[in-house]
């Protein structure tokens, strides 16, 4: 490699595990340490930066001050104000990056990719006119318009024809407020979430998995929500491993998927937070590969996903299975899914002996993936052919078990974590009885 070894800046939390990886992965590569610029800070003072430095903007998650800072809510595991934290944290990326161009300094990831990838209609939007094989939604790219409450998504569901459905949050994530939804006849409605509804109405993030089980129920949370602006989308009958509903995060770093881990559930929700289990990734693709499906076009499908957004140098995608393992569909594309502990590459990326901070860093070297080159990563891939949806997949009900006693958690709505092996993490930030 020519040139000068880069120098990192992070826009991050210091305490928070991602700026900890990150900073491990750089000194593991024989760099200094990254300078770390503290998100709270950034957002009361603004950034520096120096000419030169590569900069890294991480999540703003588990700091309680932050969250306070750009949603507005002065306890973490409230559900409301996600609207206000969209416009708040994309305001702030836009005016770091433009900080960034100033100095001379080099963003992984831009204000364009940031801000589509933090709103799910705008996201499901671009991969779906991407050809990108995604569950069909009638909120998509926002053209319908917003979703004021149940009454309107009663009336979409209706029009498309569908009887279940998730209703998500447009600004979350982790499964944040999102409610699995079934119509079973007039008036015969249940869902599947993590969200409580306290008697005063209020919203709580919550380790529980829950159902609630009458119209109105149902009603008075989407009611709650809508406020902040909602994405629906089909609920489509996931691929199981070992009695439980699979999927997969795959994680792209310069256009190649180089990590991935499969989650399992008994609820709809995979999330390890919500009572999700890592499966085996050698069985689900031994399954594809039983089913007839090529695995280099089934990581082509998240590549094709990473490729909507060049000028983010890592993303992760959510890769649902079809029923079968014959057919696959991206669900989400995760600005900060990346937080795989403990998890080296898959065979074949490049990343064999790399975690995900570990392949990122190595990508900005040049050592095993494309350069980094301005706002933009160009470079070989894994060849990505077309991939066919997940549309002809009939559905199934998918019922979800009641989980232990509830626990509030502070609302994330950039973060997802995931274990790896026997890798342990510790309890949610903001977590109480």
């Amino acid at each position: 490699m020519s040139g000068p070894l880069p120098r990192f800046a992070v826009v991050g939390n210091p305490d928070n595990r991602r700026v900890a990886l990150f900073t491990a992965a750089v000194r593991a590569a024989g760099l200094p340490a990254p300078r770390v610029l503290p998100w709270r800070e950034v957002l009361r003072e603004g950034a520096r930066f120096a000419p030169g430095e590569t900069v890294r903007i991480d999540s703003p998650g588990e700091d309680a001050e932050v969250e306070r800072l750009l949603r507005g809510v002065s306890d973490p595991t409230r559900l409301e104000g996600t609207a206000r934290w969209y416009a708040r944290f994309t305001d702030a990326v836009r005016r770091v990056a433009a900080v960034a161009d100033t100095a001379g300094a080099t963003l992984l990831s831009s204000p364009r990719d940031i801000a589509v990838l933090f709103d799910k209609r705008l996201c499901h939007g671009v991969l779906s006119a991407a050809g990108v094989p995604v569950p069909m939604s009638p909120t998509s790219g926002g053209a319908a318009g917003p979703v004021r409450g149940w009454a309107d998504v009663r009336a979409r569901l209706a029009s498309a024809g569908l009887r279940r459905a998730f209703v998500k949050p447009a600004h979350g994530s982790s499964a944040s407020g999102v409610l699995a939804v079934e119509m079973a006849g007039p008036g015969r409605v249940r869902a599947t979430t993590s969200v409580e509804r306290t008697p005063d109405g209020r919203l709580y993030n919550s380790l529980r998995v829950r159902r609630y089980g009458t119209e109105a129920e149902v009603a008075a949370v989407v009611d709650a929500l809508a406020p902040d602006g909602l994405h629906i989308e089909r609920w489509l009958p996931k691929a199981s491993q070992r009695g439980r509903a699979a999927d997969l995060r795959v994680v792209v770093v310069g256009g190649r998927a180089t990590h991935a881990v499969v989650r399992t559930s008994r609820s709809p929700m995979t999330n390890l937070h919500l009572g999700g289990a890592r499966g085996d990734l050698a069985a689900a693709r031994a399954a594809a590969e039983a089913a007839g499906a090529d695995w280099p076009e089934v990581l082509g499908v998240c590549e094709r996903a990473a490729a909507c957004f060049p000028g983010t140098l890592c993303v992760g995608v959510d890769l649902l299975p079809g029923s079968g393992w014959r057919r696959f569909a991206v669900g989400e594309v995760n600005a900060f899914g990346d937080l795989l502990p403990g998890l080296n590459g898959l065979a074949g990326s490049g990343a064999e002996s790399l975690d995900t901070y570990g392949a990122q860093v190595a990508a900005v070297m040049g050592l095993h993936s494309p350069i980094v080159d301005g706002l933009s990563v160009d470079g070989p891939s894994i060849d990505a052919p077309s991939a066919t949806g997940l549309d002809s997949c009939a559905e199934r009900p998918g019922p979800a078990p009641h989980a232990e006693p509830t626990q509030h958690i502070q609302h994330n709505p950039h973060q997802e974590h995931h274990a790896h092996a026997a890798v342990s993490l510790p309890a949610e930030p903001g977590a109480r009885p």
